[in-house]
């Protein structure tokens, strides 16, 4: 028997605003979990700039232009929506929660979990900015560390790690207005780095240490995850805009034409050695005024790599200043629609020594095949990260709802179905 539930996603980026809606199928036999995606739309961003919204009115109406062209391919209404966030005001820092365990034979339970969570979500933060995030990395029972969930152990004393993510509040409530305006509820708000985490990242890269460069039109999404934990995260105000504009100032073109050029250097990468021979392009055919051949290796080692080393040696640096840069021997996975600018890849592994590689969205089906590139890994991932908190009908979803009993037989019956359940 399968139960299906949709759920939607919308990013809001400098570049484009992207709408998914998914259908999750729950198959209550093999609690298997299947997402397939039945709309997606993605127009061209207005009133969005580095990530943040500097203009309501025409926020609103490229959203809305997003999820109504959206929810005709679907024929599904949105009411609901997992929205990501991003732009230079995303921070974030690591927290320490302390608490004793509350159960008299001293076995830690679900309410211990959320009360130490809760300690550790206690820090001082300006009255501007808010959590979004609060990730356990690893606990801690009685002095033992490397605990990964420790419901049901004995213990007097429990300790949590966690990462914390903040966001600016105005920038909140402005998502949350826009959003709000075309009707639709915001059902979680998630740190697009993150985001694109869950659809790119393998789970040998988080164990080993690796970081992800999202590179998206106005900012790029920097998450590092060391031991299956995001450890730090940040956004730097630079993208694939800053590439653009340097190629319309360079060749003294128009943005629009600027943006083909740069599309087409990365589509030559792929043709054979014959058609490669051609070195030179002319700009005419990108729109430009007038005929003028340029030299292709000009454009891409004079005007491309040194923006895309600028990013990676930002990236780098943020790195270096959090202690990290030696944590992560899995190196870099660049995704975001500036993974697909031409000579990424060399840029990365240059300028910050780590091995490095284009990462892919994956783990969806359906209407995939325009959005199966880095370019969506944002919104896939919204999608896959919303598809975690739906559980198998049956006795997952019921001892959720209902507080069951933790202690005796009965307790150690209910913890083992749980432990069973995805």
């Amino acid at each position: 028997m399968k139960d299906n539930k949709v759920i939607a996603a919308i990013d809001m980026g400098s570049a484009k605003v992207t709408t998914i809606i998914a259908q999750v199928n729950l198959n209550e036999s093999s609690l298997e979990k299947s997402v397939n995606i039945v709309g997606v739309a993605s127009v061209d961003s207005k009133g969005v700039r580095k990530g943040q919204i500097v203009d309501i009115e025409e926020a609103v109406e490229t959203v809305v232009s997003s999820v109504e062209a959206a929810e005709r391919m679907a024929g599904y209404n949105l009411s609901r929506a997992y929205i990501s966030v991003g732009g230079a005001h995303i921070n974030s820092l690591n927290s320490h929660g302390v608490v004793a365990i509350s159960n008299p034979d001293s076995e830690i339970s679900q309410e211990d979990i959320e009360r130490v969570i809760d300690a550790a979500k206690a820090v001082s933060l300006p009255s501007s900015r808010e959590v979004i995030h609060v990730i356990p990395r690893e606990y801690t029972v009685d002095g033992e560390g490397g605990v990964k969930d420790p419901v049901g152990m004995t213990g007097v004393r429990l300790e949590v790690e966690t990462h914390l993510v903040s966001a600016s509040s105005p920038a909140i409530k402005n998502i949350v207005k826009t959003v709000s305006e075309v009707g639709v509820e915001v059902e979680e708000l998630v740190f697009s780095g993150l985001a694109a985490a869950e659809a790119v990242l393998t789970n040998t890269e988080k164990e080993l240490g690796c970081v992800l460069v999202d590179i998206g039109g106005g900012t790029t999404s920097v998450a590092v995850f060391i031991e299956g934990s995001l450890a730090y995260s940040s956004e730097i105000p630079i993208g694939a805009k800053n590439v653009t504009n340097d190629l319309a100032i360079g060749l003294r073109v128009s943005i629009e034409s600027a943006e083909k050029i740069k599309l087409a250097l990365s589509k030559k990468e792929k043709l054979s050695k014959t058609e490669k021979e051609v070195d030179y392009i002319d700009i005419a055919t990108f729109g430009a005024d007038e005929s003028k051949k340029v030299s292709k290796k000009t454009l891409v080692e004079g005007i491309i790599r040194p923006r895309l080393n600028e990013i990676f040696t930002m990236v780098k640096l943020d790195l270096a200043k959090a202690e990290i840069i030696n944590k992560i021997p899995s190196g870099v996975v660049i995704t975001g629609g500036g993974a697909l600018t031409v000579g990424v890849v060399d840029s990365s592994k240059r300028m910050m020594a780590l091995p490095a590689r284009i990462g892919e969205p994956k783990g969806v089906g359906g209407l995939i095949d325009d959005i199966l590139n880095p370019a969506y890994s944002a919104p896939i991932g919204l999608i896959l990260w919303g598809s975690k908190n739906i559980e198998a009908p049956g006795v997952g979803s019921i001892a959720k709802r209902i507080k069951l009993p933790t202690k005796g037989i009965i307790g150690k019956f209910v913890q083992t179905i749980r432990d069973l359940l995805p």
